[in-house]
């Protein structure tokens, strides 16, 4: 599934590798790798492939998860095509509460105790993941992990989920879609260690 997914990635853009010609994050950092996973939802087979992995994800590692909660606003469209697939409520978690009505942060129904999996596009540093979980968890949900459909793998990203007791599934992670890449050419094979390398150092 790791390949399967590096590989519908790779082909519809949502990941982009260009490591002769660095990317620019937002903090700045020159990145030979560049992942906008909204793009999944503009490709019908790729997006059936996709919400069809979190499903299985979902029930394979929580069967007992009741509701789906989606990270806004990148995870919220996957969190409800999933949930759909399996029949759960679903809700998203805003980065901020609203400002009129009822001022929510946390959107859809939520009992206390309901049993949860976060549903998030991208693990990076895990800090806006990590937030959305403790916001649950201090409106009393039980959040039993993340989904994620693809994770850097950065360490300082692990270490912090670890810290906060979270568990993350990711669907693929850069080091299969590195090696997925080279041997597809889209990128020349020296270059697979050289962007392990970048993330290695962050």
């Amino acid at each position: 599934m790791e390949r399967t997914i590096a590989k519908e990635l790779l082909k519809i853009g949502a990941v982009f590798l260009r490591p002769e010609e660095p990317f620019t994050w937002a903090s700045g950092i020159k990145s030979p790798i560049y992942c906008d996973n909204r793009l999944i939802l503009s490709y019908p087979e790729s997006r059936r492939i996709v919400e069809q992995a979190i499903a299985d994800k979902v029930k394979e590692k929580f069967p007992e998860a009741q509701a789906l909660m989606g990270t806004s606003t990148a995870g919220i469209a996957h969190a409800a095509i999933a949930a759909t697939i399996l029949g759960l409520p679903m809700g998203y978690v805003r980065g901020d509460a609203k400002t009129h009505g009822r001022n929510n942060k946390i959107e859809g129904r939520l009992e206390k105790g309901m049993k949860v999996v976060v549903i998030e596009d991208l693990i990076s540093t895990g800090g806006s993941c990590i937030e959305v979980v403790e916001t649950l968890r201090e409106a009393g949900a039980e959040v039993l992990g993340v989904v994620s459909i693809f994770t850097y793998g950065i360490k300082k990203g692990l270490e912090r989920l670890a810290e906060a007791k979270v568990t993350n599934w990711s669907l693929s992670n850069l080091d299969v879609l590195t090696v997925v890449a080279a041997e597809d050419g889209y990128i020349a094979p020296e270059w697979t260690e050289k962007i392990l390398e970048f993330r290695n150092n962050l």
